[in-house]
């Protein structure tokens, strides 16, 4: 199986990539917040435990995350590989993605890092917020934050794979096929 986690900052660009590496491997897609808008939605055990930490403005436990991505695996049965999008962002989300992949014997291939520079991710932020909607895409306060916020707390993550031999650093400024081709050439060597 191919389990990719595509990484990087706000705006530079998983999205797009995601849904093009989706289409040509036929990867299950996992994004976290897909995860908590199901379950807060129908409600769950799991939904009303997140819920339960983020209405007293708290961080939702890692486990419970983790038992999220746990049940959606559970529920799809075999697929091809998985590409996580926006997951994990801490270490100890990475460590704990890690124990439950290779508790069901298919590890994580591999991290595919985009790399864009700061001054680019906010102008394609704010360009995005002109159609979005997002709030957090039209305040360059937000916007900044939000970049900082993945410096400080998300990009830890990336050497924890770099430490594995599993880490691709992959130019996220170019052409959306240009960076593709590259993301699929670095698969290729996974």
């Amino acid at each position: 199986m191919l389990n990719i986690v595509l990484f990087g900052p706000p705006g530079a660009g998983k999205g797009t990539q995601s849904e093009k590496l989706i289409e040509k491997y036929g990867l299950l897609h996992i994004s976290t917040g897909d995860l908590f808008r199901k379950h807060l939605g129908e409600g769950t055990e799991l939904g009303k435990l997140a819920k339960s930490y983020m209405d007293n403005g708290n961080l939702v436990p890692d486990q419970v995350v983790i038992d999220m991505v746990d049940d959606r695996l559970k529920e799809v049965g075999e697929v091809k590989g998985i590409i996580f999008d926006g997951f994990p962002r801490t270490v100890a989300q990475a460590e704990a993605l890690d124990t439950l992949m290779n508790g069901k014997n298919t590890p994580i291939s591999g991290m595919i890092a985009l790399e864009v520079e700061d001054e680019e991710l906010r102008t394609r932020i704010l360009e995005r917020g002109k159609s979005s909607g997002r709030a957090d895409d039209q305040s360059i306060e937000k916007i900044n934050n939000r970049i900082n916020v993945y410096k400080e707390e998300t990009l830890p993550v990336a050497d924890f794979y770099e430490k594995q031999g599993k880490f691709v650093s992959i130019n996220g400024v170019g052409t959306i096929d240009g960076i593709f081709g590259d993301i699929c050439d670095a698969i290729e060597q996974l």
